[in-house]
């Protein structure tokens, strides 16, 4: 996902209590379909958009940040309304606060980002079917060999 452009898209709560906006498309959307992104969601996977956190702004409403176990053990963040509780984006250990894991389906065109990677596909329901033109690994992946470089740099220049 490189071309930038005039990208914006909004997104927010099923309340409405917390609006918020990206300006710029994601460095990288995640299909995960791990256990863990299973039970969190109660579904058969998580869709994440991975964003610099400066590119998402709050419109409307004061989020909450909840600390959360996470299968690496190092925890994460997951940002919710404090209202109606619809988990809008993470932050991972590893990132820290710098990228955002928006949550798609909180987007109000989730259709605009589809996955660029299906990930632990190992663990995935056997009744989801993956599109033969979207890249999948049964684990994680090496980001240098599939990301673009663009994305690579952004990635690089969030986390100083």
């Amino acid at each position: 996902m490189t071309d930038e452009g005039d990208f914006s898209l909004q997104g927010g709560c099923t309340c409405g209590a917390v609006r918020y906006r990206v300006t710029t498309r994601p460095m990288f959307v995640h299909c995960c379909h791990c256990r863990w992104c299973q039970r969190e969601t109660g579904s058969a996977f998580a869709l994440n958009a991975m964003i610099e956190a400066d590119r998402v702004m709050l419109l409307e409403g004061s989020p909450e940040a909840v600390n959360t176990p996470s299968e690496s053990g190092k925890g994460q963040k997951i940002v919710r309304c404090p209202n109606c509780r619809i988990a809008l984006w993470s932050n991972y250990a590893g990132a820290g606060d710098a990228i955002c894991f928006i949550r798609v389906g909180t987007l109000d065109e989730p259709d605009r980002l589809p996955p660029d990677i299906h990930i632990y596909t190992a663990s995935k329901q056997p009744w989801v079917v993956l599109p033969p033109d979207t890249p999948a690994f049964e684990q994680y992946y090496d980001r240098n060999q599939v990301w673009a470089q663009e994305s690579l740099a952004r990635r690089r220049e969030a986390m100083r």
